[in-house]
């Protein structure tokens, strides 16, 4: 069955409003780690956002998730709440912010991939064409800002892993959001997670002191309240009225945006090969996106 033009651009708008929160977090990361530890970075930023999200589910007296939901859910905590936080903090302790969009620019093929696998959709063989082009094209892009890929690192294994957290994640995230509503799910995630992330902050504090100045303070409290919590609400939202593999190329425009705020917050020159990247990256992903609507 054919969604409607007028859902599926709700769910566009909705994925777009999360991508551009997200859009922040390699940069900002960047900054974070300058002054503060990457473990307490991955780890503390799930506590605050766990703190804000018990907030919200108490105060709004939400049901508690069934058994079965419980599990799904602790998959979710496991892609968004530890894998990619974590991975990606320890990944720019030494790779620069555009490197860390290179490899980043690769979530969205690989939440398609994933919502094929867990939501059963069944694109059409022109989406996966230009979905496959516009990771090509975002690749493409972040490289010539970075000389390329060549020489695979530790802290590309890290972002790799870190992908594929985040595509699990927000799959099953996606799925979870139509039965226990978009904020609900990354909230309960985030609850459920917090006893884990608590030891690693406890563990970060003990063994490395924060000693930071207020840039990278500033940084973390984004990551830990936009990042986290609120970018999720948007996101989830989007992905639940799908369909998944529409709204996930949306994402493809995030490496463009990480890259324009990284040169704004971290310097880094942007040039005409960023202009033109830029365009082929949101060009691909327009193309994919008309092409699921009509299916």
């Amino acid at each position: 069955m054919s969604l409607t033009h007028g859902t599926a651009r709700t769910g566009m708008w909705w994925g777009f409003v999360g991508v551009a929160a997200f859009s922040f977090t390699v940069p900002l990361t960047k900054i974070a780690v300058g002054g503060l530890s990457p473990l307490f970075i991955g780890s503390a930023r799930a506590v605050v956002a766990a703190v804000l999200a018990a907030l919200a589910l108490a105060i709004t007296r939400q049901t508690l998730p069934t058994v079965r939901q419980w599990r799904r859910l602790a998959v979710i905590a496991g892609g968004i709440v530890l894998g990619f936080p974590l991975l990606t903090s320890f990944a720019l302790t030494t790779a620069p912010a555009s490197h860390g969009a290179v490899v980043i620019a690769l979530l969205p093929a690989a939440t398609a991939v994933m919502a094929v696998v867990r939501g059963h959709e069944r694109p059409r063989a022109p989406f996966w064409i230009f979905a496959g082009l516009g990771a090509v094209a975002a690749v493409g892009f972040a490289s010539m800002r970075t000389g390329g890929l060549a020489g695979l690192e530790w802290s590309d294994l890290l972002l790799f892993g870190a992908v594929g957290s985040a595509a699990i994640g927000y799959a099953e995230g996606g799925l979870l959001a139509r039965e226990l509503g978009s904020w609900q799910t990354v909230s309960w995630a985030l609850v459920l997670s917090a006893p884990i992330m608590v030891t690693l902050t406890v563990t970060a504090v003990v063994n490395d002191p924060p000693a930071a100045e207020p840039v990278h303070w500033a940084a973390f409290a984004y990551l830990g309240v936009i990042s986290m919590f609120l970018g999720f609400f948007a996101w989830y939202r989007g992905l639940a009225i799908g369909p998944m593999t529409t709204v996930s190329q949306i994402q493809l425009t995030q490496p463009v945006m990480s890259i324009v705020w990284a040169a704004l917050l971290v310097g880094e020159v942007i040039t005409w090969q960023t202009a033109v990247g830029g365009i082929a990256v949101i060009l691909c992903a327009a193309i994919a996106v008309r092409i699921r609507l009509k299916s």
